[in-house]
C-alpha cells in the first residue's frame, strides 16, 4: 500500500487532463486545494455553496481541530459531502462531475456532487406518436428521465437499483419496478444479469439488451424499447420491470410478449371502441407485411387457378414482357424498396422524406415502363412497405422485414404448401420462445382468456379488474370490485 500523499496520488491519476482545475484555497494557516473539471460542474454552485462557507467561518488568524471537524461533517455546506480516503475513489468522483476539497491536517478528501451536464430541454416524443395522451420523452439525462418517472409514480413501493457498467464509461444503469407488482424471480434473474456484464463501455441501453436475452440469436426482440415516461409507468404497475440508462432517451421494459409488441400507448387514450378497432386493423396488416408478397409470387407461379379470369388476364399482360421469374422480380423489388426506406432515413431530415417518396415513386415507374417489374407486383410491395410501418414496435417490425425474405423464397419454390410450412414453422418458433420465462405468444398460447380482454381488443378500464397474467405476480387486483 502506497504511503504517498493522497493528493500526489490524485495529481498522478490525473496527468494529461487539460480541462482540470487545481484551484488553492487558503484558510488561514492552512493550505488547501479544490479539485474539479470546469467543463462538468456548476461553478456558481461551488463558490457560493463550499467556496463562499469556508471563508467566511474561518478564523483570520488560526485554523483549529474543531473547525477541521466541522469541515469534516459537513455543517457548514449546505450540498451533501462524503469522505473518501481512495485516490481511485476521488478519480471516479471528479471524472463524474464532482469536486474535491483537500485540506491540509485532514487525512482523505471531501467529495460534492455539483455537476453541470448540457442537456436537452423535455421534447416531444417522435418515435412513440400520439394524437392524444401525453407528449414529453425522455432525454439523455438519467436524473431528468428519474423525475418524470417519478412524476407518474407515487408510491414508495416504486424502488429503483443502481449499477454501474463500463469500466471506461462508468454509465450508470438503473433498474426500477414495484415492489409487490413483479415477480421475484424474474426481478432477480435481471439483477445478476446486470451484475455479471463486464464491458468496456455501455453507450446505449441497447447494449445492455443482447446480455439480458434469454434467447440473443432470435430474431424478435424480447423486450420492448420505449422514449415515452408514460409507457415505462404503465409497464410498471403492469408488473414489469424497466432498465433506464445515463446518456440514452430510450429504455427497456421486460418482459414482454408478441401482443404487447402489438400495442401502442394511444390504445389506452382512445375510447375502447376505436382503439380495438385499430388494434384490429395494426394486427391484419402487420400479416400482410408479413405474407403478402409470399402469397402473390406463390399464386401467380403455381396456383393461378384461383385467381379470378379477369384478373389473371390482366397480371398475365402486365408480367408479358417481363424477363425474371416472379420470384427474383420480387426479390429485386423488396430489397429496392428496403434501400429506398434505409436511406430516406440517413439522409438529411429537409430531404429525407421528399428523396424516399419521390425516389420510390420515379423508380417504380421507370421499372415498370422498361420492362424489368410488373405494376402488380409495384402495388403488392408498396402496400407490404406501408403495412411494415402500422406495426408499433421497431425491432418488432425489424423482425419482420427480415423473416419476409426465407418466406417468400419458400413460397416463390414450393408455392402456397411451402407459405404453409413457413407459417408453421414460425408459429411453432414463437410458440416455444420465452421473454424471462413469460410465453411469448401468452395469452394466446398458453390460452388465458381473462386477459384476452386486453389482446384483440380492449375492453373498457372498468371490465379490466385483473393485471395481465403474463407479468403480474400475487397482486393481480387492478382496481377493486364495487
Amino acid at each position: 500500500m502506497t504511503t504517498e500523499p493522497i493528493l500526489e496520488q490524485l495529481k498522478a491519476h490525473l496527468i494529461g487532463i487539460a480541462d482540470i482545475i487545481y484551484q488553492p484555497l487558503q484558510l488561514g494557516p492552512v493550505s488547501g486545494v479544490l479539485i474539479y473539471i470546469q467543463s462538468i460542474v456548476d461553478t456558481a454552485t461551488m463558490r457560493k455553496s463550499i467556496i463562499k462557507p469556508l471563508l467566511e467561518k474561518v478564523s483570520e488568524n488560526e485554523v483549529d481541530s474543531l473547525f477541521l471537524s466541522r469541515v469534516i461533517s459537513g455543517e457548514f455546506f449546505t450540498l451533501e459531502s462524503k469522505r473518501s480516503d481512495s485516490a481511485e475513489q476521488l478519480v471516479d468522483d471528479i471524472l463524474s462531475g464532482n469536486a474535491a476539497l483537500y485540506l491540509e491536517g485532514l487525512s482523505g478528501m471531501l467529495s460534492f456532487s455539483i455537476q453541470s451536464y448540457q442537456k436537452r430541454s423535455v421534447p416531444e416524443s417522435t418515435n412513440e406518436v400520439v394524437v392524444v395522451g401525453p407528449q414529453e420523452a425522455f432525454i439523455e439525462d438519467i436524473n431528468v428521465n428519474m423525475s418524470l418517472l417519478r412524476h407518474k409514480i407515487k408510491h414508495p413501493d416504486f424502488k429503483m437499483i443502481k449499477f454501474t457498467i463500463g469500466r471506461y464509461t462508468k454509465t450508470e444503469v438503473y433498474v426500477v419496478y414495484i415492489q409487490g407488482l413483479c415477480k421475484a424471480d424474474i426481478l432477480e434473474n435481471v439483477l445478476d444479469s446486470l451484475g455479471e456484464i463486464d464491458m468496456d463501455s455501455s453507450l446505449g441501453v441497447s447494449y445492455l439488451s443482447e446480455f439480458l436475452e434469454e434467447h440473443p440469436l432470435s430474431p424478435f426482440p424480447q423486450y420492448q424499447y420505449t422514449e415515452r415516461p408514460d409507457t415505462v409507468a404503465a409497464a410498471l404497475v403492469e408488473g414489469r420491470i424497466g432498465v433506464m440508462q445515463d446518456g440514452t432517451p430510450f429504455s427497456l421494459l421486460i418482459p414482454v410478449t408478441f401482443f404487447s409488441l402489438m400495442q401502442s400507448s394511444e390504445d389506452y387514450y382512445q375510447r375502447f371502441h376505436s382503439a380495438s378497432f385499430i388494434r384490429m386493423i395494426r394486427l391484419l396488416f402487420s400479416v400482410i407485411a408479413f405474407l403478402l408478397p409470399s402469397v402473390y409470387v406463390a399464386v401467380t407461379t403455381f396456383h393461378p387457378e384461383i385467381i379470378p379470369t379477369n384478373l389473371l388476364i390482366t397480371i398475365a399482360a402486365a408480367r408479358e414482357n417481363i424477363p425474371f421469374p416472379a420470384l427474383i422480380e420480387a426479390i429485386i423489388m423488396e430489397i429496392t424498396f428496403e434501400g429506398l426506406r434505409e436511406a430516406g432515413i440517413r439522409i438529411p431530415k429537409p430531404l429525407g422524406q421528399t428523396v424516399s417518396i419521390i425516389g420510390g415513386i420515379v423508380i417504380g415507374q421507370a421499372a415498370v415502363q422498361a420492362g424489368i417489374v410488373s405494376a402488380p407486383l409495384v402495388i403488392v410491395v408498396s402496400i407490404t412497405g406501408i403495412a411494415a410501418f402500422i406495426i408499433p414496435h421497431f425491432e418488432l417490425g425489424l423482425a419482420f422485414r427480415l423473416l419476409r425474405f426465407p418466406v417468400l423464397l419458400m413460397g416463390g419454390t414450393l408455392g402456397l404448401f411451402g407459405v404453409l410450412i413457413s407459417i408453421y414453422l414460425l408459429y411453432w418458433y414463437m410458440v416455444s420462445l420465452r421473454s424471462f420465462g413469460v410465453p411469448y405468444m401468452q395469452p394466446f398460447a398458453p390460452l388465458v382468456l381473462r386477459d384476452f380482454k386486453d389482446t384483440f381488443v380492449r375492453v373498457p378500464w372498468f371490465r379490466m379488474k385483473k393485471r395481465t397474467k403474463a407479468y403480474a405476480a400475487d397482486n393481480e387486483t387492478r382496481q377493486k370490485t364495487p
